[in-house]
């Protein structure tokens, strides 16, 4: 039973999605789908759950093709949900937005506010194609205002096939531990050979270069990863720049 009591509508309503359900209120803090799926705290139940979990997540695997199936070349940009509308990292995902539309390309990002908003932004003033992906979060974040095709995941690991599977490269702002998953990740994939060809172009030198420093001073140094791993990651400062790196390494392919 919800507890019903008189609505302020001057109040903020808490709310977020659950897939294609809109949670409001009390309802919005139930769990996420991610965390139903990976909380083992109950022995056994995943016998009665899991098996028919399968059949959402493979819906949203069959969702995300089929949205996307002819999207076109493409280049996924991530970076900060915090990114100030008035930040310097702010204009050059725009420009970033702009400049990958003007090159060929549609533009997918994590549908979000901050860099994600400014490269939608920026695609959709240059007349490209502007996706966003977004994820379901115990906080509602939404899908931003310059997403012309939108697809809603529950799941991380569904979303995160769809930024590589229909990217032809990534371009990566300053951000958090988001971006530094997806970073990392894509690193990852290349390394191993799970994609091939595939740029992967750091925005700011200031921002990136003590991590890339670190990983040279004491993963190359200690041999946890070869020297060649560090040729996986292109690292400029300007959008100009960083979309001059993807095109060439595209047309190297």
């Amino acid at each position: 039973m919800i507890e019903r009591g008189k609505l302020n509508h001057h109040e903020e309503v808490p709310s977020r999605r659950k897939g294609p359900v809109e949670l409001k209120r009390g309802l919005s803090k139930t769990p996420t789908s991610d965390q139903s799926l990976l909380d083992t705290t109950t022995p056994g139940g995943f016998t009665h759950t899991d098996p028919w979990r399968v059949l959402r997540i493979q819906s949203e695997f069959v969702e995300g093709f089929g949205s996307l199936a002819e999207l076109g070349p493409a280049v996924s940009v991530f970076g900060s949900a915090r990114t100030n509308g008035n930040s310097d990292y702010y204009r050059i995902a725009e420009d970033v937005g702009r400049r990958l539309v003007e090159a060929g390309f549609a533009v997918i990002t994590g549908g979000g506010p901050g860099s994600m908003e400014a490269a939608n932004k920026g695609a959709w003033e240059a007349g490209g194609v502007s996706v966003g992906l977004g994820i379901e979060l115990p906080f509602e974040q939404g899908m931003n205002e310059w997403v012309d095709l939108g697809v809603n995941f529950r799941y991380f690991f569904a979303r995160k096939t769809m930024f590589v599977k229909y990217a032809q490269g990534f371009i990566v702002l300053p951000g958090g531990l988001g971006t530094l998953d997806e970073l990392f990740e894509a690193m990852v994939l290349v390394q191993t050979g799970k994609v091939t060809s595939f740029p992967i172009v750091l925005i700011g030198r200031a921002y990136w270069g003590p991590l890339l420093g670190w990983l040279e001073e004491t993963l190359v140094s200690e041999g946890m990863v070869s020297p060649s791993d560090m040729e996986l990651v292109h690292l400029v400062d300007s959008a100009e720049e960083a979309v001059r790196a993807v095109v060439q390494d595209v047309r190297h392919q």
